[in-house]
């Protein structure tokens, strides 16, 4: 068992946030991360700044751009992680691209992370076909590494994720990039059903969700949600943090 996996309750819906991580600034991260904790967050994503971001739209995009340009490297972002978990007991993921853990050692960062608090890793652009040799370190240092399914995954690809993501599956709502949108794809349940047929794990979908209705809708058929871009664009709106604090509240009970 890990932090990660006792968040999945029979019945509980998990409410899981994306930030990140130096944007606006490190001291923002560090407040809203709290503040999201507090709120009904069961499990906070870190985001590690990358110059190209090839999952993600606009407002991650914006987010990363600003971060690298104010210096944020993977060894700050491991210093955030730390302070971060000597306050706070929340499940803590990394989410980020293969190169810069690939330049920083895969071992080496897998260690750090461990050190850091960290309690898993989200690596969007590592297929599963690639990703033995994270899947090893990660495995040493037990930390769970977390696969992404889309709604074009074959059969295939699937049963091997089924096999291989440890703590969750990440289900990408919908074709495309990360971004807030007015409406999900009305096949997304049909997606779902489709995975939980050979998966065990606990599944739970991000990308494209905005309000407490999308939230509540996919709470239906998932067994957790992912927001990110809204909760970037409640940051930019309102520095005292309080949009962002009602938003997670409000979220939260949708889905209870």
């Amino acid at each position: 068992m890990s932090r990660i996996t006792d968040v999945f309750k029979p019945g509980y819906k998990a409410l899981i946030a994306y930030l990140t991580i130096g944007y606006p600034s490190i001291e923002a991260t560090q407040k809203a991360v709290s503040i999201l904790s507090r709120s009904g967050c069961d499990i906070i994503e870190l985001g590690i700044p990358f110059s190209d971001p090839l999952a993600d739209g606009v407002t991650i995009q914006k987010a990363s751009y600003n971060a690298l340009q104010q210096g944020v490297t993977p060894q700050a972002c491991l210093e955030v992680a730390y302070q971060l978990r000597q306050r706070m007991a929340t499940p803590l993921i990394f989410m980020g691209y293969y190169n810069p853990i690939l330049s920083f050692g895969l071992d080496s960062f897998c260690q750090a992370s461990a050190k850091a608090g960290i309690d898993g890793l989200i690596i969007p652009d590592l297929p599963p076909e690639e990703g033995g040799e994270l899947e090893a370190s990660a495995r040493k240092f037990k930390l769970n590494l977390i696969y992404l399914l889309a709604p074009t995954s074959t059969e295939e690809r699937v049963g091997m994720i089924a096999k291989r993501s440890q703590g969750f599956i990440y289900l990408v709502s919908l074709t495309g990039v990360t971004g807030a949108r007015q409406t999900l794809p009305p096949e997304l349940e049909d997606f779902v059903k489709r995975v939980r047929q050979k998966a065990k794990q606990p599944l739970c979908v991000g990308f494209g969700i905005s309000t407490p209705e999308q939230a509540k809708r996919v709470a239906t058929v998932a067994d957790g949600i992912i927001v990110g871009s809204r909760l970037i664009q409640l940051m930019e709106q309102n520095s005292t943090l309080s949009s962002l604090k009602a938003f997670t509240v409000s979220l939260r009970e949708a889905l209870s």
